[in-house]
């Protein structure tokens, strides 16, 4: 197994672990990963996930030629096998985190795709090579993006075809930071723990609607976001944050008294 787990306070932190071949995924790699993602989802103790890679020069550059394309292309093997690695169809309500450094090629952006926020390293370059090869990013992609970014800049990324830097898909709004590369897991765990500080609950519904709601028709979107919000409200965490918020406003009445 070639993927890492482990857990440092409330962050769960799933490491692509192949460096010597730019961690490039077998078909273990992609259960291994599926199985990780799950693993984080049902324990309470993790409320937030950081997903990166392996050493300096790769996040990861997607499928293992040599073993999971060939797969794929033979008619072997059905892609949405591939669906949990993906976070697709686990209801992975829980904020995921990447930290990319070097190459996020083909399935490797796919991943940082499925993630929430992405800390990339200013040398990092990202691309999705498929159409080069006749076939096309089915990790999630073709829906994903053109919902991430906008229309224009997500056709150039899957139609072009072409290597891009840390600065191109900032500028396109894919990437949220771009920071030097011996940053990027740091701060990447900096922003998993600010968000496992925070109530899990409410941090699961905003995921859950950003992800559920976006193409409802708007009166149905209100009223699904209308019951996930009372969902939260009235969650143990909910009430135990009214409780701390009405007890600081009754000392500053008192101190002002």
């Amino acid at each position: 197994m070639t993927i890492r787990y482990e857990t440092q306070g409330k962050v769960a932190v799933i490491t692509l672990d192949r460096p010597e071949k730019l961690n490039a995924m077998s078909l273990a790699m992609y259960d291994g990963l599926g199985a990780a993602y799950v693993r984080a989802r049902d324990d309470d103790a993790v409320h937030a996930v950081v997903l990166t890679g392996a050493g300096e020069r790769a996040f990861s550059v997607g499928a293992d030629l040599t073993e999971s394309i060939p797969a794929l292309a033979e008619d072997r093997f059905d892609i949405s096998e591939w669906d949990a690695a993906h976070a697709k169809g686990i209801e992975l309500y829980k904020p995921v985190i990447a930290a990319v450094r070097g190459a996020c090629i083909g399935g490797g952006m796919e991943f940082m795709l499925s993630t929430d926020i992405r800390i990339v390293a200013e040398d990092a370059v990202f691309q999705l090579p498929e159409p080069e090869h006749g076939f096309v990013p089915a990790g999630g992609t073709l829906v994903r993006l053109v919902r991430q970014a906008s229309y224009a800049h997500a056709m150039q990324i899957m139609l072009m075809a072409e290597r891009l830097s840390a600065a191109d898909l900032y500028r396109m709004g894919v990437v949220n930071e771009v920071l030097p590369s011996d940053q990027v897991l740091a701060r990447a765990m900096a922003v998993a723990e600010r968000i496992a500080s925070l109530g899990p609950i409410a941090v699961q519904v905003i995921k859950e609607a950003a992800l559920e709601l976006q193409a409802d028709p708007l009166e149905t979107a209100f009223a699904r976001e209308a019951k996930l919000g009372q969902r939260a409200f009235t969650c143990d965490d909910a009430k135990a944050g009214l409780a701390r918020f009405v007890e600081r406003g009754r000392r500053r009445k008192g101190a002002e008294g």
